[in-house]
Formats: structure tokens, C-alpha cells, sequence
């Protein structure tokens, strides 16, 4: 069955594994943490981007603005094996991104473990942010990491638990929705952005766990607010309020604590690219707006009770 696109949410199902093999992926509007070396607690979603699918089993396209911020979603008890690339470039481990997983270097991570994801896997506990940059310019973690023409946009793969293993387990725990606030190729692609304390859960499950015959392949386009009001006749949303108005106005910023599945280490590959900023720095540009310094607000822990 192709995944299907419906009030902006892409939904993959696999009922020929399991009537409840089913899972939800959103892309989330949120704020752009400072690029300025320092570490920040998770961000809040402002809301789904608009996603249409506009007639194809396995496309998509969303509107971003240049530097704007992103983080995805997962819903769903039912539990599936994930790779993500940004562009060509898979997200979890720096590596050219294949659908199929490498349970050697586990280029993958595992849902509902892993609940959502903010960016690129630098650190053990640390993620550098999604931001959206027009490609051709270098800023992209993809054009800095591959010799091959840049393509864009997020290329998702997902595969299913094996029935079998769903149906001899107990049930496992359910993680909190952290929403609180409510085409052609891409012209646009994912590039580094602030620092994130985030936890890219290490895989629990055996690999022969996961049915590998049944997975589904995605494509999601990133388009500039142009294009996207040209291709869809909508207006893209506005761009998210700056991480220093947002804590005035009292809303709250996060710390996800897991103590149920482990962190992994980050990636050097992705360590050793250079954020937007970084990149911007070294070639006497200014591609994103600046920063209004903040005191970021105590975080409310989500996830679990730190000991």
C-alpha cells in the first residue's frame, strides 16, 4: 500500500504485515536555536508544515523559507525501523543514504523509541538543527559531504516489525505527542544549524526483527515560498517568531529524557561540517538572520523522570 498524504500528516501503513502496522509522520514549523557554539534545550512545534502530495504514490512537496527550522514527527504504537536523508545524505550516520539498512554501522533508528527528530546526529546527545537552504551554494550538509550534484529535499524509508514479533511481545510504553502549538526537485535543501540537546536512540530490537520485504520509500521535496505558492496556489505560512520573542511571550522550550533506550554516538562526518552560520563566516556572507540573545527558560522534561 503507498503512503498517503492527508491533513498535512503522511500516513504509512502495511496492512499485508498487520491490520495495526501503521505509522504518522508530520513536519514540524519551529523556532531557529542560535548558531553561537552554545547548546539549547528542544525547541516547540508551531504546527505542521502544509504537505501535498498533488497525485503521486511516493512524493511530496512542503514550503519552507530560507532558514527556517524544522523537526519530524512520529507517531504511532506499532513499531517501525526508520533511515532518513537529506538529500543523499543520511541523517543518523554522514553516510550516502540507502533505503535498505546497514545493521553494521546502524544507519537507522527505531519508532516509537525514537519519537521525533530535530538534526544531523554530531554528538552523543546532540543534534545540530534542520534549517532550510537553497541549494548551489554549498551550504547544504549534502553538498559538503557528497561529490555528486545535490538533490535536496528528505528521503524517508520505513519498515515494519515482523507480525510475528508484534504479536508474541507485551505491550511497550507510549510516548507523549509533543506537539503544543497548534513536485518538482527540490530547490531546497537541509544545511546545520544551532545545537539541540537531543538523544538519537541506539536500536533495541534483533535485526531478523524487522521485515525488510515490506518496507515503503518516500520522497519529500522542499520548495522556496515562491515556487510553492506558484505549484500550489496557497500562501506559505508565515516564518516562526524568533526563539527571543517566543520566550517572552512564556511558552515553554523541552529536554526530552529517555531512560529506556541508550544514546548513540554522533556522527564525525556530520560533526565536521560546518553549521550555516560556520559556513557563512568563512565565505564572508550572512545567510541567516541574526539571533536576538535570550535567556532560555528552564525546559519542561518530557519522556521520563531524570534521576
Amino acid at each position: 500500500m503507498p503512503a498517503l498524504v492527508e491533513h498535512d500528516t503522511l500516513s504509512i501503513a502495511c496492512p499485508e504485515v498487520h491490520p495495526e502496522a501503521t505509522m504518522q509522520i508530520t513536519f514540524q514549523r519551529t523556532l531557529r536555536v542560535p548558531d553561537d557554539g552554545a547548546e539549547y534545550n528542544l525547541p516547540p512545534g508551531l504546527g505542521s508544515f502544509p504537505l501535498r502530495q498533488n497525485g503521486s504514490p511516493d512524493h511530496a512537496v512542503l514550503p519552507m523559507w530560507q532558514s527556517e527550522a524544522c523537526w519530524i514527527d512520529f507517531s504511532g504504537r506499532y513499531p517501525f525501523l526508520v533511515t532518513i536523508a537529506a538529500g543523499s545524505i543520511n541523517v543518523v550516520t554522514g553516510q550516502p543514504w540507502s533505503a535498505s539498512p546497514d545493521f553494521e554501522t546502524e544507519d537507522y533508528f527505531e519508532v516509537p523509541e525514537q519519537p521525533w527528530l530535530d538534526g544531523f546526529n554530531v554528538g552523543e546527545g546532540s543534534v545540530r538543527q534542520f534549517v532550510a537552504m537553497p541549494l548551489g551554494d554549498g551550504y547544504t550538509v549534502e553538498e559538503q559531504l557528497s561529490a555528486d550534484q545535490a538533490i535536496g529535499g528528505i528521503r524517508i524509508a520505513a519498515y515494519p516489525l515482523k507480525a510475528s514479533v508484534w504479536d508474541a511481545q507485551p505491550p511497550r510504553p507510549t510516548f507523549p505527542d509533543f506537539i503544543v502549538c497548534a513536485a518538482p526537485a527540490s530547490d531546497m535543501g537541509l544545511g546545520g544549524g544551532g545545537s539541540i540537546r537531543q538523544t538519537i536512540a541506539s536500536p533495541l530490537r534483533q535485526h531478523d526483527d524487522w521485515d525488510l520485504d515490506h518496507g515503503i520509500e518516500f520522497t519529500v521535496d522542499i520548495a522556496n515560498s515562491d515556487v510553492w505558492q506558484n505549484l500550489t496556489g496557497e500562501v506559505p505560512p508565515t516564518i516562526p517568531p524568533s526563539a527571543a520573542e517566543y520566550t517572552r511571550a512564556g511558552l515553554p522550550w523541552f529536554l526530552w529524557y529517555n531512560d529506556f533506550a541508550g544514546a548513540r554516538r554522533g556522527s564525525e562526518e556530520l560533526a565536521n561540517t560546518q553549521s550555516v552560520k560556520q559556513f557563512g563566516d568563512a565565505h564572508g556572507a550572512e545567510p541567516l538572520p541574526e539571533n536576538e540573545s535570550f535567556d532560555e527558560p528552564m525546559p519542561i522534561i518530557v519522556g521520563g523522570q531524570q534521576e
